[in-house]
């Protein structure tokens, strides 16, 4: 039973469908957005290596991971409770550009270029890619607390909703949950099986240990400028977001690929450098972008002016 029909089922149907129809016109607008941006020179290539459908299939391979968590029977969970977790996943998963998933896809297609790729196979990178926009979605939460954000991805801060406060830090905690009941699920059987586990273990770590050279390094207000260089920028930006932002997708890519990530340590250096560079980018627009134009409220750089 889907999540929809168990609302249904308990009598919630109006606010079921209404639901139902925030998280389409989210998938909705972040799909329109996309392919304008592109020429029609690379629409073309896209067209050529099969990648202009995948987002459509991508988003389609939402609705089937999302009930399957809900629905998970391992727990003995209320309606009431079924019900949150499908909220929660909604609000914070598919709201943003999905990048970092779609990576995953587009890098599958382009490393399996010549051959077939089944139903199955493109399932399970779509799986991937998903897991990565649940990693992402978790360390946003996560982070808009720490940072006392107040918007993310035009609308308010999942913690900041009155009925959700400092319950969005175990929020968190599920979502990054979630990834290992997805891996354990769908790739058990597979012989890169343990290289999955090790990658995801590892970039967790490192993204743990960013956020908190970030926390002890940015968040000390004014006097301790004189202890920030551009070296420890690049150290906390480099754990905190390249490893999991251009790094994990391309890895997960290669190994459902059949590849072994140590022939390809010169590509994990030169991905890591994009995500510094990306973060650089990123964080000058938090500072002096318009709100209105980037989609959210942080405090990324102008914590450190606090006080």
């Amino acid at each position: 039973m889907s999540m929809q029909e168990m609302l249904r089922s308990n009598g919630d149907d109006g606010r079921s469908d209404a639901l139902e129809r925030e998280l389409m016109e989210k998938l909705r607008l972040r799909g329109d957005a996309s392919p304008a941006k592109c020429t029609r020179q690379e629409q073309r290539w896209r067209s050529d290596h099969g990648i202009v459908d995948a987002r459509e299939r991508f988003l389609r391979a939402y609705g089937r991971l999302r009930d399957d968590l809900v629905g998970d029977d391992s727990c003995d969970l209320t309606d009431e409770a079924r019900r949150w977790l499908a909220q929660m996943i909604d609000y914070n998963v598919p709201g943003g550009k999905l990048n970092r998933g779609l990576s995953v896809i587009d890098s599958y297609l382009l490393l399996r270029q010549g051959s077939e790729v089944t139903e199955d196979d493109f399932f399970l990178a779509c799986v991937l890619g998903w897991c990565v926009e649940w990693f992402q979605a978790c360390a946003l939460l996560l982070d808009d607390i720490m940072d006392d954000s107040h918007t993310r991805r035009d609308q308010i801060c999942w913690y900041r909703r009155p009925e959700v406060g400092l319950r969005g830090i175990n929020d968190g905690i599920i979502l990054k949950c979630h990834i290992l009941i997805m891996i354990k699920k769908y790739f058990r059987e597979k012989p890169y099986f343990l290289d999955l586990l090790e990658l995801w273990s590892e970039i967790a770590l490192q993204t743990s240990l960013g956020q908190m050279l970030d926390l002890i390094g940015t968040h000390t207000g004014a006097d301790g400028l004189a202890k920030y260089s551009i070296e420890g920028y690049r150290r906390i930006v480099k754990y905190k977001t390249a490893y999991y932002s251009f790094y994990l997708p391309v890895a997960n890519a290669l190994l459902l690929s059949g590849a072994e990530l140590e022939d390809f340590s010169s590509l994990k250096d030169i991905l890591i450098e994009m995500g510094i560079y990306f973060q650089i980018q990123d964080d000058y627009l938090d500072c002096f972008a318009d709100p209105n134009t980037i989609g959210k409220v942080t405090t990324t750089i102008k914590i450190v002016f606090r006080n």
